[in-house]
């Protein structure tokens, strides 16, 4: 297996954590490479424990704090940590953001894109996210034809599985084996106490799509598990 390059685009410093820290640890075990960022720290609306109960709190702390927690759960999983800081509740995604994103994507040249999905009815920021990834890998690969900008070959697109899965039209398709990384996903977790309340939440997911794994492959020895949505067919020489 070629090792693979992976880009993960998240609306909060957090996101890619609960959602692909496994996948992103197994990319790295397997030779690849990845990077993490972050459109935003989620500041405002995904640091709760950093404000709550400290009335001298201030944006630019929760910023720093979001940015060494972020950098030490990518360390983790082997990844390295980027962030646009567009700010949160709401994401503002500006012209210049999206070049920005572009940029990124051309020099990163990934294999693969995970972020995302569509729709999620309970977060404002990450479909705004979903649709700036959309757009720029699009314009970074030349949507597809030759161009007279600067491209890269269309990388393949996947949404990681979002909080509420029925109710953000999820349909997960591809499962990532992450047991022999769950101690890492583990530790990432453990980072970020300004919303440790996910920590349970999201070990017990794996250890349920695990579950679903084990039965669609029938490989009795997968204990955890990471689901996602690919976007793009498959091209393939035969079935």
């Amino acid at each position: 297996m070629n090792p693979r390059k992976l880009l993960v685009v998240g609306a909060h410093s957090a996101d890619f954590v609960w959602r692909s820290g496994g996948s992103i640890a197994v990319t790295v075990e397997n030779g690849g490479s990845a990077t993490v960022l972050a459109l935003s720290y989620g500041e405002r609306g995904e640091s709760g424990d950093l404000w709550r109960g400290n009335p001298d709190q201030t944006v630019e702390n929760v910023k720093r704090i979001r940015h060494e927690m972020a950098e030490e759960a990518a360390s983790h999983v082997g990844a390295a940590f980027r962030c646009l800081d567009l700010g949160d509740y709401p994401l503002i995604v500006t012209s210049e953001a999206t070049k920005s994103l572009v940029r990124i994507i051309l020099e990163e040249k990934p294999d693969v894109i995970l972020t995302h999905t569509a729709v999620d009815p309970f977060n404002p920021d990450h479909p705004v996210a979903y649709t700036m990834v959309q757009h720029a890998r699009l314009l970074a690969s030349g949507a597809g034809v030759a161009s007279a900008f600067q491209s890269i070959t269309p990388p393949d697109w996947y949404s990681f599985e979002p909080h509420q899965p029925e109710l953000s039209e999820f349909y997960p398709n591809t499962f990532v084996d992450i047991t022999a990384v769950m101690d890492k996903k583990i530790k990432a977790m453990n980072v970020m106490s300004a919303q440790s309340y996910l920590i349970s939440y999201y070990t017990e997911l794996a250890s349920r799509r695990g579950n679903h794994a084990r039965r669609i492959s029938g490989n009795k020895a997968i204990k955890f598990a990471e689901a996602h949505q690919r976007h793009v067919p498959w091209v393939v020489s035969e079935l």
